[in-house]
């Protein structure tokens, strides 16, 4: 199998790399705007069926569709899209917790 990953390609690339991974989280940010919003933590968290499961997978695949299309040809790791992923989410008002989700360091409010 080829290595494709333009990060393990030209690892020197640093600030094209930084301006895809920006460009990622804007994507992801104006995708989650799409949505309503979503609870984050439910029932059970390794539910494939749950809506923010869901959304996770549909969006890693149109964010490297995305990528390699605006970028003419960037093939992201999978933890470029991880971690831009997560980044929009913790920026993002449109994700939100129950109150009592098992976070010791949540206060109930």
């Amino acid at each position: 199998m080829a290595i494709r990953y333009n990060l393990w390609l030209d690892p020197d690339n640093v600030a094209q790399h930084r301006a895809v991974e920006a460009d990622l989280e804007r994507y992801f940010m104006e995708r989650f705007a799409d949505y309503p919003h979503i609870r984050l933590f439910g029932a059970d968290p390794y539910d494939y069926d749950a809506p923010f499961n869901r959304l996770y997978d549909v969006l890693m695949a149109r964010a490297n569709e995305y990528c390699e299309r605006q970028w003419r040809g960037y093939v992201p790791t999978p933890e470029q899209l991880n971690r831009t992923f997560f980044r929009a989410v913790g920026r993002s008002n449109k994700f939100i917790r129950d109150r009592n989700d098992g976070d010791p360091d949540r206060p109930d409010a």
